[in-house]
C-alpha cells in the first residue's frame, strides 16, 4: 500500500522517547516554583490579610520582608536585632540590584506603625518597587 510504513509489532521498541519524561519534569518544576513561596510563608507563621483584588505579577528579583505579630522583622527569612541592621541589609540588597522589588508580608495582628516603619526603611534604602502580599478572599 502506498504511503504506509512497514511496522512489525513483534519487534521490541529499540528507541527511547524522552519527551514524556521531559514534560513530567517541567510540570514538577512549575509545581515546585508555585508552591515554594507559599511554603516559605507558612514557615514564618504569618497570617496575611485578605483582599478581593491582588496583583500576582511575578518579579524576577525581590526581597521578602516579613513583619511578625511581635513586631520582629525578617528579611529573606533572616532575623535582625535592630533597625540599623535592617536598613544596612536593605541598602546592601538595593546596591546589588537597583531594580529589586520589596514584597512586604505583615501578619494581620501586627501593628500598623511597624508596617509603616518598615516601608519607610525600604524607601530610604532606595528601593522604589514595593508590594504588599495579601491572600485572596
Amino acid at each position: 500500500m502506498a504511503g504506509s510504513q512497514y511496522t512489525n509489532d513483534d519487534e521490541p521498541i529499540s528507541t527511547i522517547n524522552i519527551t514524556p519524561f521531559v514534560d513530567v519534569v517541567l510540570v514538577l518544576l512549575v509545581i515546585f516554583m508555585v508552591t515554594a513561596p507559599a511554603l516559605m510563608k507558612e514557615t514564618l507563621g504569618i497570617q496575611l490579610p485578605k483582599s478581593t483584588s491582588s496583583d500576582s505579577k511575578s518579579v524576577p528579583t525581590s526581597v521578602q520582608v516579613a513583619i511578625l505579630k511581635n513586631g520582629q522583622v525578617r528579611i529573606n527569612a533572616k532575623s535582625f536585632a535592630n533597625d540599623a541592621e535592617i536598613e544596612k541589609e536593605l541598602k546592601t540588597l538595593a546596591a546589588q540590584n537597583p531594580e529589586i522589588q520589596a514584597v512586604i508580608s505583615a501578619d494581620t495582628d501586627s501593628k500598623h506603625g511597624d508596617v509603616v516603619k518598615v516601608m519607610d526603611q525600604v524607601k530610604s534604602a532606595k528601593i522604589t518597587h514595593i508590594g504588599i502580599q495579601v491572600q485572596k478572599r
